[in-house]
C-alpha cells in the first residue's frame, strides 16, 4: 500500500494548492465539467455498460449503478447549479474586538481532504467532486468494484479539466479493491473526514473500523404514518410517490404505519401501489386480515419481525397497524434509521406531536419523503444525507463541508501573569 500512501500525500498537498484557486476559476472548472459530461455521454455510458454487465438486473443496486443520457443530462445540470452557488469559504461568521484591543474573527474554512466510501453509484463521483471543489476540499474517492469502469471514466474526465489548473491531484480515485478500504479510513495524516455512502453493512464497517472522523449517511429505513385524521387522497399520493418514485434510493418508503381507526380505508389507501408497480406487501396480522381478498394474493404476505426495520430498496414494503399516534411514534422510534419520516394528518395536534417527537434528520407533515434531497432543498447536489447529530444532519451540501478557524489580530498585546 506504499503507492496508496503516496497518492494520499499528494492529495493532501493538492488541497493546499486549491486554496489559491479563485471562486471564478472554480466556477469555470465546474461549468467545463458540465459541458464535458454531455460531450462524453457516449463514452461514459459505454464504461457504465461494462459495470452493468457484471451485475444481475434484479439486484436492488442495479438501478443505482445505471447511467443513461437522461441521468447524465441531470448530472450536468446539477454541476451547473453548483457552479452558480456562492462559495461557503472565507465567510466571517463572527467578529468582535476584546477590551484589550484584540480583534477576533471566526472564518469559514474547508475541512481539507474528504474521503468518500460508496457503493454502486457513479453519480456520486460527480456530486461529491462538485461539492468538494466548490467548498475548497480535495477528495479521495473509494468506490466499489461494481462501478469501477464508470468511476474510472468519470474521474479521467474530471482530471482532464483540472490539469490546466495544476489541480489534477485534488481528486484521487483509490483502488476499488476491498484491501484499500482500511488504509483509507485510518489515514489520519492525510484525510480529515470520511463519509460512507451505501448500505448498512458498509456504514457499520466504516464506523467501527475508522480512525478518521466519520459522518454517517445513506441507510434509510423510512416510515409514513397515516393518522386517524389523514386525508385519503393525500395519503394515496404520498405513499405511492414515497415508495415508487425510485425504489433504490435512501429516502424510499419502507413501512406504512396506519391508525386502526382507518382500517376500512386500508385497501383504498394502498390500491395505487398495485398498477403498474406491483408492490409486494408484508402486512401484520391486522392489516393482512383486512387486505386479504382486496390486494392481489401473490403480492400479499404475512409480515415477520424482520420485515420491520428493513431497508427494502425494491418494490416491497411493510404495513403496520397501531392503536394510536403514540404507538406509531414508538414503532418508528424502535425501527427508524433517523433518516426521513412522515405523517399524513389533518389534525394539527397530531402533526405537532409527530414533528416534535419523531427523531429523524427530516420529518414531514403531508408531503412525500422523496424530497429528502440536497437539490430539492435548494442546496445543489448533496454529498449525502447525514443521519447523525454532530456537525451536520440531513442533506449535506456546501455549508456542511466547511469548518471554521479563529483569527486574532493584535498590536503587540501580551497576556499578563495572574
Amino acid at each position: 500500500m506504499a503507492n496508496l500512501d503516496l497518492a494520499l500525500e499528494k492529495t493532501r498537498l493538492a488541497s493546499r494548492r486549491l486554496a489559491n484557486c479563485s471562486d471564478a476559476q472554480i466556477k469555470d472548472i465546474l461549468l467545463q465539467l458540465a459541458d464535458a459530461t454531455i460531450r462524453h455521454t457516449e463514452s461514459i455510458i459505454a464504461a457504465n455498460q461494462l459495470d452493468l454487465a457484471r451485475m444481475d438486473p434484479q439486484d436492488p443496486k442495479y438501478d443505482r449503478l445505471l447511467l443513461n443520457p437522461a441521468r447524465l443530462a441531470d448530472i450536468a445540470a446539477d454541476l451547473g447549479k453548483v457552479a452558480e452557488l456562492p462559495s461557503p469559504v472565507g465567510k466571517i461568521l463572527e467578529s468582535r474586538a476584546l477590551p484589550n484591543g484584540l480583534l477576533l474573527k471566526k472564518r469559514s474554512v474547508p475541512l481539507g481532504v474528504i474521503g468518500i466510501v460508496y457503493e454502486s453509484r457513479p453519480n456520486v463521483t460527480f456530486d461529491v467532486f462538485a461539492l468538494c471543489i466548490k467548498s475548497g476540499n480535495a477528495v479521495v474517492l473509494k468506490g466499489s468494484r461494481d462501478a469501477q469502469d464508470s468511476n474510472t471514466a468519470i474521474v479521467a474526465i474530471i482530471q482532464s479539466i483540472l490539469k490546466p489548473y495544476g489541480l489534477e491531484e485534488v481528486v484521487y480515485l483509490a483502488p476499488s479493491d476491498r484491501e484499500a478500504l482500511i488504509p483509507i479510513i485510518t489515514a489520519n495524516r492525510y484525510i480529515d473526514l470520511v463519509i460512507p455512502r451505501g448500505g448498512k453493512g458498509l456504514i457499520d464497517f466504516v464506523r467501527q473500523n475508522a480512525t478518521v472522523p466519520v459522518i454517517e449517511t445513506g441507510a434509510g429505513i423510512v416510515h409514513v404514518y397515516f393518522d386517524a385524521s389523514g386525508d385519503l387522497a393525500k395519503g394515496q399520493d404520498i405513499i405511492k410517490n414515497s415508495k415508487t418514485r425510485r425504489v433504490s434510493v435512501c429516502n424510499a418508503l419502507d413501512c406504512v404505519v396506519v391508525h386502526q381507526d382507518r382500517l376500512n380505508d386500508l385497501s383504498a389507501l394502498l390500491e395505487p401501489l398495485v398498477n403498474p408497480h406491483q408492490v409486494e406487501l408484508f402486512a401484520d396480522a391486522h392489516a393482512f386480515k383486512v387486505l386479504e381478498g382486496h390486494y392481489p394474493n401473490d403480492l400479499l404476505h404475512q409480515a415477520a419481525e424482520e420485515h420491520f426495520g428493513l431497508e427494502f430498496l425494491s418494490l416491497r414494503m411493510a404495513v403496520k397497524i397501531v392503536p394510536n399516534i403514540e404507538a406509531a411514534i414508538e414503532h418508528i422510534d424502535r425501527f427508524s434509521s433517523r433518516h426521513s419520516e412522515a405523517i399524513v394528518a389533518e389534525d394539527p395536534n397530531a402533526i405537532e406531536l409527530f414533528l416534535n417527537q419523531v427523531d429523524a434528520a427530516v420529518v414531514y407533515a403531508n408531503a412525500s419523503t422523496a424530497f429528502t434531497d440536497g437539490a430539492q432543498f435548494g442546496l445543489g447536489a448533496e454529498i449525502g444525507i447525514s443521519t447523525q447529530k454532530l456537525h451536520a444532519r440531513g442533506p449535506m451540501a456546501l455549508a456542511e463541508l466547511t469548518s471554521y478557524k479563529w483569527t486574532v489580530e493584535g498590536q503587540g498585546q501580551i497576556r499578563q501573569t495572574s
